[in-house]
């Protein structure tokens, strides 16, 4: 059984900073690329940033050159680091893990339960 568990969403203001992070139960965690998904209210899921088993990267256009996701393998944590939040950028935030390693764009079955990021004055 795969557990995914989210921490580090919270309020912050206009152009803050935070970082999110999502720990992985089970082995092989390189084997698996990882993605970070956000849904605000009454809109889709969507796909924030992903990232390949080894370090090949996805971004959504609305967060290039704002977001950073990265992985440490040995930790079996992938990150989030987000960076000139805006309003826009509220939602819950998920991690998911992908079906393989190479798999930048779909999700898989594994979801973790969610963590709130509010970008507010």
């Amino acid at each position: 059984q795969v557990q995914l568990v989210e921490s580090g969403g919270g309020l912050v203001q206009p152009g803050g900073s935070l970082r999110l992070s999502c720990a992985a139960s089970g082995s092989s965690f390189v084997v698996y690329a990882m993605g970070w998904y956000r849904q605000a209210p009454g809109k889709q899921r969507e796909l924030v940033a992903a990232i390949a088993g080894f370090g090949r990267t996805n971004y959504a256009d609305s967060v290039k050159r704002r977001f950073t996701i990265s992985r440490d393998n040995a930790k079996n944590t992938v990150y989030l680091q987000m960076n000139s939040l805006k309003p826009e950028d509220t939602a819950v935030y998920y991690c998911n893990r992908h079906d393989s390693s190479s798999e930048l764009l779909r999700p898989g079955q594994y979801w973790g339960q969610g963590t709130q990021v509010t970008v507010s004055s």
